[in-house]
């Protein structure tokens, strides 16, 4: 009878693209525990080191009212940021690559 039941059109969507994923030789493969706990030790981790660099952003910004001075901490903060999230990915991915072996 569970066959019978409707299914919403996220479930139908999911199942197309697990078939995909199996035909293209993708294996599903789950995360242990710890891993997931490594995982979300390190996002909190970085989510405090993005709100930190926030507000030094903040209190730089504040101190001067140059448009050219403004640019330039927005310019550092971008890279700054985009350092910090490629640090973050790279981790999370070594830690996913673990469920692999």
């Amino acid at each position: 009878m569970a066959e019978n039941t409707l299914k919403s059109a996220v479930e139908l969507a999911m199942e197309r693209l697990r078939k995909q994923d199996a035909d293209a030789g993708i294996e599903q493969l789950s995360l242990t525990d710890e891993q997931k706990a490594a995982i979300a030790e390190i996002r909190k981790l970085y989510g405090a080191k993005f709100a930190a660099q926030e507000i030094v952003k903040a209190s730089a910004l504040r101190r001067t009212f140059d448009p050219a001075e403004h640019e330039a901490i927005e310019a550092e903060f971008r890279r700054d940021r985009e350092r910090l999230t490629t640090e973050q990915d790279a981790k999370i991915a070594k830690i996913r690559a673990g469920a692999t072996k």
